[in-house]
């Protein structure tokens, strides 16, 4: 099964330095898109930037966000929270990540900031969301919600995206 892609559109090459600076400005990671083919299409209702036919990012709210493949392809360095093994089946279950399951975190990252969550033994991207308090809240607070989640592995555009790849 191929998923539709609505209002498909390859990116200029200055459409496509926007993107990239509007990522890097954020995040730490190797980005080399200028010679890919990069294009916007809607699925189920959700904007998507295709990087060589990968959906690498979604809108949310006109802010670029990464998806997983998107984590998973470009690998940023910093932004990351990194959780114990026993918070991988909320996390992947769509919970927002708790500060008590954090075990470290990106000293850096300040309160609304995009972060990706990884887990403590593969460190393999896991969901994306946004801070609800600073880096090193995350790793020194005993109790309270740390991360209000987007998108995660195994949701509905995950598995969407996952059937048409």
């Amino acid at each position: 099964m191929c998923a539709k892609i609505k209002n498909r559109h390859r990116l200029k090459n200055k459409e496509i330095r926007g993107l990239k600076e509007e990522i890097l400005e954020n995040f730490d990671c190797v980005l080399n898109i200028e010679h890919s083919v990069v294009e916007t299409g809607i699925i189920a209702d959700n904007k998507i930037v295709f990087v060589n036919h990968e959906p690498c990012f979604i809108f949310k709210n006109s802010e670029l966000v990464f998806t997983i493949f998107g984590l998973n392809r470009f690998r940023p360095k910093n932004k990351y929270v990194v959780v114990d093994m026993g918070a991988v089946k909320f996390v992947t279950n769509g919970a927002d990540i708790m500060s008590p399951g954090v075990v470290d975190a990106d000293e850096n990252i300040s309160k609304g900031d995009q972060v990706w969550v990884c887990d403590l033994r593969n460190k393999k991207p896991l969901a994306v969301g946004f801070a609800l308090i600073d880096g090193d809240s995350m790793k020194n607070n005993k109790k309270g919600k740390a991360i209000d989640t987007f998108l995660y592995v195994g949701d509905s555009l995950w598995n969407y995206l996952a059937k048409s790849l």
